[in-house]
Formats: C-alpha cells, sequence, structure tokens
C-alpha cells in the first residue's frame, strides 16, 4: 500500500489498514513510505505496488494525463476501491509567532507545505496565493516540518492530511499552537478556484481548538491496479467496508471510510471487483463507471 511521508494521516491509515488485511486473507503486505497521492497514482499505474491512497485532485490529473510526474501519460491502470475521508486544509503556527488568521500570514513568510509533489504541496501554496499570501515554500515530510516549526525555521505550516494529524497532535503536546481557520470569504474564493469543498474541522479534534474550525477539504479514495484479480479485490473491499470498527482503531479518520460516501468518486473508474461489493450490498454503481 503506497502512502506518504511518517507523521502524516496517509501513513498511519495506509499501513494500518495493510496490515489488516494481511492478517485477514493470510497474506504479506505491509505500507510504503511515498511522496504521497501523485507519486501513488504512478506506482500503481505502473504495476510497482498494487493499492494506493490519492485524493482527487491528483487523481483527476493523473487520468487527464497532467501529473506533474509524467505530463502527457494518461493512467488509465489506476481504479478506485473504496471511500476514505475528507483531507482538510488547515495551517498551524506556533502561537508566539502571533498569526491568528491567513491575512496575518507576513510577506515572505516560510512555509512548509509537506512532501514535494503531495497533495498538500499541489494546491495549498495556490490556494494561499490565490487569498493574497506572499511566502517561501518549503518541502519536507510532516514530522520534520513540524520539528523546523519548532525550532524556528519555518512560521507556518500548511497541512492537507486526515484529521487528526499525528504531527500536529504532537506539536499540541510539546508547546502551544495556533490553528488557523479560513474566513467565510477565504473559504469560497477556494472552492471557486480549485476542487475543494466546505469543511468543518470539529473542535474535539485538537486539544487547542475551542470550537469547530472552518476550512476546506478534498476527497481521498483507495485505488489499485485495474489489473489486478476481480475477486481479490472484491474480498480488499468487503473486508474494508464491513469491519468499520476495525478501520477506526488504525485511524479515527476512518469513521467516514463507510460504503455510503462511494457517491464521491467523480474521477476514476471503479475496479469491477470493488464495483461487484457495492452494487452487490444495494450501492449502486453504475455501468459506465466501472473499468
Amino acid at each position: 500500500m503506497g502512502t506518504a511521508s511518517q507523521g502524516g494521516t496517509y501513513f498511519v491509515y495506509g499501513s494500518g489498514w495493510a496490515n489488516m488485511i494481511a492478517d485477514e486473507l493470510g497474506l504479506s503486505g505491509g505500507g510504503e513510505v511515498t511522496g504521497g497521492p501523485t507519486q501513488n497514482l504512478a506506482l500503481v499505474h505502473n504495476g510497482d505496488i498494487a493499492f494506493g491512497m490519492t485524493t482527487m485532485g491528483p487523481a483527476a490529473d493523473a487520468v487527464s494525463g497532467k501529473s506533474p510526474l509524467a505530463p502527457g501519460v494518461v493512467m488509465d491502470n489506476v481504479c478506485a476501491m473504496f471511500p476514505m475521508y475528507e483531507t482538510p486544509f488547515s495551517i498551524t503556527t506556533l502561537a508566539g509567532s502571533g498569526i491568528t488568521s491567513i491575512s496575518e500570514i507576513p510577506d515572505g513568510a516560510r512555509i512548509g507545505f509537506g512532501p514535494a509533489g503531495s497533495t498538500s504541496d499541489s494546491y495549498f501554496p495556490a490556494i494561499l496565493s490565490e487569498l493574497g499570501v506572499n511566502f517561501e515554500r518549503r518541502n519536507g515530510g510532516w514530522n520534520d516540518l513540524g520539528g523546523q516549526l519548532q525550532d524556528g525555521l519555518l512560521d507556518v505550516i500548511a497541512f492537507a492530511a486526515g484529521i487528526p494529524i499525528p504531527a500536529v497532535s504532537q506539536l499540541e503536546v510539546q508547546t502551544d499552537v495556533n490553528i488557523i481557520e479560513f474566513t467565510e470569504e477565504e473559504q469560497q474564493k477556494a472552492i471557486a478556484a480549485f476542487p475543494v469543498s466546505e469543511f468543518s474541522i470539529p473542535a474535539s479534534t485538537y486539544q487547542t481548538l475551542e470550537d469547530d474550525a472552518r476550512a476546506v477539504s478534498m476527497w481521498n479514495f483507495t485505488i489499485a491496479g485495474c489489473d489486478l484479480p476481480e475477486d481479490f479485490v472484491y474480498e480488499v473491499t468487503r473486508i474494508t467496508m464491513e469491519n468499520n470498527d476495525k478501520m477506526r482503531e488504525v485511524h479515527r479518520s476512518a469513521a467516514t471510510t463507510i460504503p455510503e460516501n462511494v457517491v464521491h468518486n467523480h474521477v476514476l473508474p471503479f475496479h469491477p471487483g470493488a464495483a461487484r461489493w457495492f452494487n452487490e450490498n444495494g450501492y449502486e454503481i453504475d455501468e459506465a463507471q466501472i473499468h
């Protein structure tokens, strides 16, 4: 299972999921550290890994030949399996920075956007530019960026990851942080310009939050090589969709890893094995949406 950097939700969710599937089916398997959604799409397309995780923005680029990793290559061996969760775009600073809103981010601020080619790196710089922020762009794994923020080497971290983000939870324990929300106007401006939707980070997600925080988000789906055996992908989908309690033990964000959310994929064809499970269980996937 292709995940992303350590310290991010993809790594925790994907590694836990791979271990669960391996245990249930008596196979060997595990999570692999990658550059995130954009690289996962390429690795699955090329058959280097069986499964991966992606957000819908990079997926749309990949199937239309616009992936920054392989411009002009239409990645048509990538099929959707099941919905995971929404990735909120959230901003964290140290409380001592005095930054409490997006408009207060100073010109030339050093902002960490996650691993190069990740969903965060692909979309958050453009979103902040659209909102009038001028910044110096930095990349790295989430744990590393959290350390740099604490050490004063970064001013802001712009996260796009499932919540709670392990690196933010760790930061909260070690120091005082501000979790910056979007204003209504900023939220609507981002939605108008990018493939994101309205989202609210529940106050219960982090110790720091006293109220829900306005944000934007993008849906995540697991992906499989379209050439994987139908019966295998059917079993993988069945185990995941019928064991949400086990998935929530892997990561809290799996609360939305439920069949009802299959409707949020409008980009990738479904793997025939996955589509068979959904159709057998009353979640209709149109023939035209199946690979």
